[in-house]
Parts: C-alpha cells; sequence; structure tokens
C-alpha cells in the first residue's frame, strides 16, 4: 500500500470513528437508543443490539446529550465459532445497520440513510485531508472560514447532498473550497416576476451586481436573437442546477426562448456551509446570493419555494421597520442582513398541479441578500457562529484562538457573545413575538479589535421567520395580512427555535468546549444564560405574561427529534409539502436548576 493510500486510510477511519461516536451520541440523545451503565466509574456504558453490542465511555451533558469518547468504542458480536468476539468499533455503517431493527428503521429509509452517512464521511474527509490549524483560521475572512467548518452538530448525516457526485462535491462543496463564477439566465416576464425592496428597482439589481461590460454583452446576446432585452428578467442559477434542472427539466422553455441562457458573469463566489448561498469573494460589496439545488441535504430539498422567493422582500422591509424604530436593537447594533430582492419562476406545468412533491416546484428562481461587509467598521470582524464549535485535527477548538485573542478569559468571552446575540433574540421574540432560526449557519458574531464579541448578525429570514398566534400591537400590520407567508406559532413552539437552534444545537456542544479546554464548568455558562433571561424579566415586567406562555426556565422542553424524523417519519418520500418535525419526549432544561448569574454590566 502505497503512503498516500495509507494516509487517506487514516483518515476515514478517524472520521468514521468519529461520526460512529456523534451517531450514539444524538441518536441516544433523541430516545431511538437506551444505553445502560456497565461499571461502577459512572462514564462506562453498553448499548445492547439485536445483533451486536457497544461498548464506551461517555458523559452526560446538558439536556440529556451524551458525549461518547470515540477511542474508547467497542463492537462484540459473536464470531464464526460462536464465540464473542470484541473489536474496537470504527465502522459507523457497520453501526447503523446494528441499530436499524433496534430504532425500527426501514430497509429503504436505511439505504438511504447508508448513502447519506457515506457521502458525510467523505466530505469529513476531505476536509481533514486540508485542514488548516486553528492559529491559521483565526485569520481567515468569514467567507473563507465557511468552507473549513465541520456542519451542522447534531445531525449525523449533516452533509448528505443527495443528489450530487462526487464531481459535484470537489466543484461546489464548502469544504472544496472552489470559487466559481455563476451563469445567468434571463427569463421571459410571462414565467418570471422581480421583487425588491422599495429603494431597489430591477435595473438597481443589475447594476449592483454586474458590470457594464457584462450588462452589455447579456443584452447583445438576446438581441442577436432577435428578443428584446426588457422583456426578459435576469438572475444567476447555480451552474449545477443549470446542468442538471434547467436544462432537462425545463427544455421547452429554452428551445422556444422563453428561457435564455446568457453566460456566466466574471465575479467569483465561495459557497456558504448552506451550499445554495453564494457569498461574492471578488466584490464582498455585492449581494450573497441564494440558489436554488434540487439536492437532499439534512432536512429538506434545498430549492427556493416561490412563495419565499415572493415575500422575501416585503418581510425584509416590515422586519427593516421594527429595526429602526427599537432603541435596544439600535443600541445593540444588531444587524438585519435583509434579502432585500428576488425573482420568482413558477413552472408553467406542474405549478398548477396539486399535490405534486415540491422538490420539483422550487427549481429557478433567486433571492439577493445584504453583505455582512458594508455594516463593519474599519476595526471589526465577522465570524459565523458555528465558527465557536470547531475543532481542528490536532484537538485546539477555534474559540480558544478567539479567547487568546481577546486576552485569555474564555467567561468574558462567553459573557460578552451572550450579551451581543441572546440579548435582542429575547427581545424579538417577547417585544414583538417574531423568532428566527438562530442556529450557526443563520448568525454572524461581530468582534472588535480585541477580538470580543460586539454584535450579533441575524439572515435567512424568510425561511426561518415565524410569529406568535397571539397578535403583537408591537409589531404592527404583518406583511402578509391577506396571502399568509409567515408561519404563526403559539408561544411554547416559538421560543423552541431559540431553545432547540441556539440552546441545544450550539451552546450545548460550546459548553463542553469550554468545560474541557478553558475549565469553564459547564454550569456556569447555563447559568449566565439564565442570569440574562430573568435580567430581560425584571427589565420588562410587561412582558411577564409572554415570557410566561413561552418559558425558557421550566423543568423541561419538548424534544424535536432531527435525525430521527429522516430515520423514523419521512424517509426519502417526495412529499407535497415542507412538513413540520414532531415533538417525540421531552428534555431537561439545564437552565430549571442552575443558579443565575447576573449580567456583570449592570442590565
Amino acid at each position: 500500500m502505497t503512503p498516500v493510500a495509507h494516509t487517506d486510510a487514516q483518515l476515514w477511519r478517524r472520521a468514521s470513528r468519529a461520526l460512529l461516536a456523534k451517531a450514539i451520541g444524538e441518536l441516544s440523545f433523541e430516545g431511538m437508543l437506551d444505553p445502560t451503565p456497565d461499571g461502577g466509574s459512572g462514564e462506562e456504558y453498553v448499548l445492547r443490539l439485536l445483533t451486536a453490542r457497544y461498548a464506551f465511555r461517555a458523559r452526560r451533558t446538558a439536556f440529556g446529550g451524551w458525549l461518547v469518547d470515540p477511542d474508547s468504542l467497542r463492537r462484540t458480536a459473536t464470531g464464526i465459532l460462536g464465540d464473542d468476539v470484541a473489536q474496537p468499533a470504527e465502522d459507523v455503517q457497520q453501526f447503523l445497520v446494528d441499530a436499524a431493527p433496534t430504532i425500527g428503521v426501514a430497509p429503504a429509509t436505511l439505504a438511504g440513510y447508508l448513502n447519506e452517512v457515506t457521502a458525510t464521511l467523505t466530505a469529513d474527509v476531505a476536509a481533514l485531508r486540508t485542514a488548516r490549524p486553528a492559529t491559521e483560521l483565526v485569520d481567515l475572512d468569514h467567507a473563507e472560514l465557511e468552507g473549513h467548518l465541520t456542519g451542522h452538530p447534531w445531525l449525523v448525516a449533516n452533509k448528505g447532498r443527495v443528489g450530487f457526485s462526487a464531481t459535484d462535491l470537489a466543484a461546489y462543496a464548502p469544504e472544496s473550497r472552489r470559487r466559481l463564477r455563476l451563469p445567468w439566465l434571463a427569463v421571459h416576464r410571462g414565467l418570471a416576476e422581480f421583487r425588491g425592496t422599495p429603494e431597489l428597482s430591477e435595473q438597481e439589481v443589475l447594476q449592483h451586481e454586474l458590470d457594464p461590460d457584462v450588462v452589455e454583452a447579456f443584452t447583445g446576446v438576446l438581441r442577436e436573437r432577435g428578443l428584446d432585452p426588457q422583456a426578459y428578467v435576469w438572475l444567476p442559477v447555480h451552474p449545477w442546477q443549470l446542468d442538471h434542472v434547467v436544462r432537462t427539466l425545463w427544455a421547452p422553455e429554452l428551445a422556444t426562448g422563453r428561457i435564455v441562457e446568457l453566460g456566466e458573469a466574471g465575479d467569483e463566489y465561495l459557497p456558504t456551509q448552506s451550499i445554495r448561498t453564494m457569498a461574492n469573494v471578488d466584490a464582498p460589496h455585492r449581494y450573497q446570493v441564494k440558489l436554488p439545488l434540487r439536492i437532499l441535504n439534512t432536512a429538506v430539498w434545498r430549492g427556493i419555494p416561490p412563495h419565499c422567493t415572493l415575500a422575501a422582500p416585503v418581510v425584509t422591509q416590515w422586519l427593516r421597520g421594527i429595526w429602526r424604530q427599537d432603541e435596544l436593537l439600535a443600541e445593540w447594533g444588531t444587524v438585519l442582513l435583509g434579502e432585500v430582492a428576488s425573482v420568482t419562476v413558477r413552472h408553467p406545468q406542474l405549478s398548477t398541479v396539486d399535490g405534486v412533491p415540491y422538490t420539483w416546484l422550487e427549481t429557478l428562481g433567486c433571492i439577493w441578500r445584504e453583505p455582512v461587509d458594508p455594516h463593519l467598521g474599519a476595526d471589526e470582524r465577522a465570524l459565523p457562529l458555528a465558527a465557536v464549535l470547531h475543532v481542528d485535527p490536532e484537538g485546539r477548538p477555534l474559540i480558544s484562538e478567539y479567547v487568546r485573542r481577546s486576552g485569555g478569559d474564555a467567561e468574558a468571552w462567553l459573557a460578552a457573545l451572550l450579551r451581543a446575540l441572546l440579548r435582542p433574540l429575547l427581545h424579538v421574540l417577547y417585544r414583538y413575538g417574531i423568532t428566527v432560526n438562530p442556529h450557526g449557519e443563520n448568525v454572524l458574531i461581530i468582534t472588535g479589535p480585541d477580538g470580543m464579541p460586539r454584535r450579533a448578525v441575524l439572515k435567512d429570514l424568510v425561511d426561518d421567520v415565524n410569529v406568535s398566534v397571539e397578535p403583537v400591537a408591537e409589531r404592527g400590520p404583518e406583511p402578509d395580512s391577506h396571502d399568509r407567508v409567515l408561519p404563526r406559532k403559539p408561544w411554547r413552539v416559538l421560543r423552541q427555535y431559540l431553545v432547540d437552534a441556539l440552546l441545544v444545537g450550539v451552546l450545548r456542544p460550546f459548553a463542553v468546549l469550554l468545560a474541557e479546554h478553558h475549565g469553564v464548568p459547564e454550569e456556569r455558562l447555563w447559568g449566565r444564560v439564565r442570569g440574562e433571561v430573568e435580567a430581560y424579566r425584571r427589565r420588562f415586567p410587561d412582558l411577564a405574561e409572554r415570557m410566561a406562555a413561552g418559558d425558557l426556565l421550566g423543568p423541561s422542553f419538548a424534544r424535536y427529534p432531527l435525525n430521527g424524523d429522516r430515520l423514523l417519519q419521512t424517509g426519502y418520500a417526495e412529499l407535497p409539502y415542507r412538513h413540520a418535525i414532531a415533538p417525540r419526549g421531552e428534555v431537561p432544561n439545564p437552565l430549571y436548576t442552575v443558579s443565575p448569574i447576573p449580567p456583570g454590566d449592570g442590565w
């Protein structure tokens, strides 16, 4: 075996072992598996399945979570001579086959899931092969840093990308870190509709996004075919989507000139963690662009629903109005990255048929989103919230570099993070009855020259904004009073977005990193979170009823099984709608029992 092959094999085993530990931990957290103590140390567990058993060391974390030691995993099964054979466990695929009957996973779903897990492993190995140390990552621009992060901390198959080939992954996956240019289309106005915020016309968007020589060249393409450029709406398209969907599903429209390929624009882009959102790295002042991809990744197919493209600018304008008139959001400097313009393209045939799977209805369109760079001061930098969870191949967390540069006080860095992020989220939730989905991909943190968090940046709005069922006068007339595009949720469900996306999805693993690498007990993090919640409640006694209805300090929360939804509910069926994940059981709330730590800034 050559040295390179041996290195790749080592990387594969390392990635598989880590993903196996994550799978046992997260499937146990969701209640699908039930490890039991094995010995008196308190950290030895055994998981008994129908055909094998797995022994490992683990410790329990907040919300009933499990942190499994990958190097401790051993699998015991009956050997060919009828005796039990125990071996180190490092094959996550074997584990899923072992666990499927116990969990109740259908064979067809298991096959699809193994495909997603293998794709995830392939991406993890590719990232390991080119990984850089935390000491280097700390200096990267936020757009470049996106390609070094390791994906959703809770979902096991977090890089499934069903529909992408190996060549596609090398070209378009964030961890490939390859820049790409975007092709543009002209779509006849009988098919396409442009929408923008009040200050943006269609022509202003094109002037902002395209150099004059590119506009001239694209105009020439249409005129050479005898077509009127003003009769068309122009929009970018992902190169994969152009080849795999537009040139096939939309072939009649291409043949008849209702859709025209204009060519590539000159700017280069990098994909963000969400894959379908592109960041302009040649001209960072230009918009990010969100483009549909007919691939399945994590929970859903990654198209863009027409109701989202239609609603994005009006939802942005409505939220901007709230931001402008709210003194606290201004004081905190919380940034809203508006989705300022969009193009909606409905399929002329499939859009008229009831029950068509949604993935076929979301294949063409785009949303332009404000970039963060114009919001940064000369001494400020932005980092994705997911970066606080990143650990390099040598086991050094990226957060350690941020803490080191800010003076070395990890708890002070944590306190600054909660001030910058949690306060505006609490305020928007309880004052206005609005929630976003503040997971690691949807939030940026702006730091000052000292490396301390200063402000939060919220993005990915129209897909994730929800409002309370109960009318809230402070939020004014909603943008969808006639045709509803914003989901209405009761307070207990509304608060769940904050719980799952931030508390469970980010702060649960973040607490572990701070404890293991900086000696900050996990209880200190949860005490600071509780301190912020109680401080907000004291500051605004008029919101007591809303805070009670959406209580963050009770004994438990509903458990929403992100992994279990794929394995036990939806499988790989193409549904006619984007379904809501149903709760399954409850998880204990660490904020219920912990002593509050009041904010140190007098809030």
